[in-house]
């Protein structure tokens, strides 16, 4: 039999690439299918330009300037060019968004876009799209293996081991997998890498506590480039109702339908403007010692359109249609990750990486609210279309042209090893002093200080360092990478 492409992660991305592989696939995801996915927490919808006064160019657009104009145009193209056909398909597997009562959809406005795009099933949709596809999977002849956790990539080395200088001239040929009878090699014809995020790395976080980076860790260490992880987007409106654990989130598109920021009783920011520039503000707001909340007694139907958001709220004690909520930014969604080309390959032959795990180019320096969903069905789709063209190639699957994206930086590469490992607790609170939403560069100093004696044996501290070395590396402001020491701000101030 031949050897399968094995998907490592069942989010929306994993689970789109998985269904569209044609041939043998296993898809390994450490607990249930779906269970622990950031894509079943996206409250607000999908973005696509399907409105009558809207268009594709238009998202694009709006696309590019939510990154700060640092997105990769023939990317943003692509991704949003794609939206319209992206929500058929989601249709025919059986999602049924809201819509209005003369039969169109019911499309929200959420922060940066110019036209209301946003389609949605209430504010549970990442949920009801992602398990959609997760059925339709489990109907198919993908194997699934559950509870097991992926702890390392198989790396067939090309003649000689370059891996220490940053270079992967092997291929990847199969994965180390852990469930509870032990560890045991699996081999791959194409390993697809959608493990999400690494925002629970930060001490305040809508992300799970697991969603650490392990795949930008295990890619990392086998001479993967990675570009961009210092750029997370931090959420304005977590929900700050004190608690452990991820931080529910008040969904963008409370803004959208007229909810409003309050300092101390007094409206301060433009709540439409994009996630990098309101969650600057409210953390400004903080810093001064104020209160910030999130007034949502103006909304209409508020309970109605937004039962997750109310139950969110009632489990600590309040209501949202006649309370003011208490808010802050919390580490959302990662920009930057394992870098990929515009076929989702990385530097390392037979390595694809799709979702919130890849650095496809899509949100430049800041993500465009409810891109994500999209960006995790197109990429997924494209990888898979991507894979059944290489296995078929042979010339490629020798390594020869095989990806855009440039060799690692090798002083990013550490390779495993023994030493301490650190209290995630620990590494948390250190990422979130030095690179939380507004930083300079002593802090950010103070943290690679900090985690250093622990990359080789901690991955969350290897892939915190990662970020907070990015961090030191990106001098100047630019969207979600706030550098309160760039002298630019000065005339402009952190929130400009």
């Amino acid at each position: 039999m031949n050897a399968p492409v094995v998907v490592v992660g069942s989010g929306l991305a994993g689970l789109v690439a998985a269904r569209s592989i044609t041939g043998p696939c296993l898809l390994v995801t450490p607990g249930r299918l779906t269970q622990g996915a950031a894509s079943m927490l996206a409250q607000g919808g999908i973005a696509a330009a399907v409105g009558p006064d809207d268009s594709v160019e238009l998202h694009a657009h709006d696309t590019w300037i939510a990154g700060d104009r640092a997105g990769d145009p023939e990317m943003i193209a692509r991704v949003t060019g794609a939206g319209p056909g992206t929500m058929e398909e989601l249709r025919s597997v059986g999602v049924a968004f809201d819509t209005t009562p003369t039969g169109e959809l019911d499309l929200h406005l959420e922060a940066g876009h110019s036209r209301r795009r946003i389609a949605h099933v209430r504010d549970t949709s990442g949920a009801a799209i992602t398990s959609a596809v997760a059925r339709a999977v489990a109907k198919g002849p993908v194997e699934v293996l559950e509870h097991t956790q992926v702890v390392d990539l198989l790396v067939e080395s090309a003649g000689h081991d370059d891996t220490a200088d940053g270079n992967t001239t092997g291929r990847v040929t199969g994965v180390l997998i852990e469930d509870a009878s032990g560890r045991r090699a699996i081999d791959a014809a194409a390993v697809v890498l959608a493990t999400g995020g690494h925002g629970g790395l930060w001490h305040h976080a809508t992300s799970s506590p697991h969603a650490v980076g392990a795949g930008v860790a295990m890619a990392a260490r086998a001479g993967v480039r990675t570009d961009d992880l210092h750029l997370m987007q931090f959420h304005p409106t977590a929900l700050d109702a004190g608690g452990t654990g991820p931080m529910p989130l008040l969904t963008e598109a409370l803004r959208g339908a007229g909810a409003v920021l309050l300092a101390d009783g007094r409206r301060f920011v433009d709540e439409l403007r994009p996630r990098d520039q309101v969650a600057a503000a409210v953390w400004e707001q903080l810093q001064a010692g104020r209160r910030v909340h999130l007034d949502a007694r103006g909304v209409e139907r508020v309970v109605e359109h937004f039962p997750q958001v109310n139950d969110l709220c009632r489990q600590v004690g309040l209501e949202p249609s006649r309370d003011l909520l208490p808010t802050r930014p919390a580490a959302h969604y990662a920009m930057g990750g394992i870098t990929v080309d515009r076929r989702e390959r990385t530097s390392l032959p037979g390595l694809w990486a799709v979702g919130e795990v890849a650095r496809t180019g899509l949100h430049g320096a800041n993500r465009l609210a409810s891109n994500s969903l999209l960006e995790a069905f197109v990429t997924g789709r494209d990888a898979a279309s991507d894979i059944a063209c290489w296995i078929r190639d042979e010339r490629a699957r020798s390594g020869q042209g095989w990806s855009e994206v440039p060799s690692a930086d090798p002083a990013t590469v550490v390779a495993r090893g023994p030493g301490s490992i650190m209290d995630l607790t620990e590494v948390q609170e250190t990422l979130e002093a030095g690179c939380g939403v507004l930083r300079d560069a002593s802090g950010i100093r103070a943290t690679i200080e900090r985690l250093a004696p622990m990359v080789a044996s901690d991955d969350a501290a290897y892939v915190a360092w990662l970020v907070a070395h990015a961090a030191l590396d990106h001098r100047n402001s630019r969207g979600a990478h706030r550098r309160v020491d760039d002298p630019s701000l000065a005339t402009k101030g952190a929130t400009a």
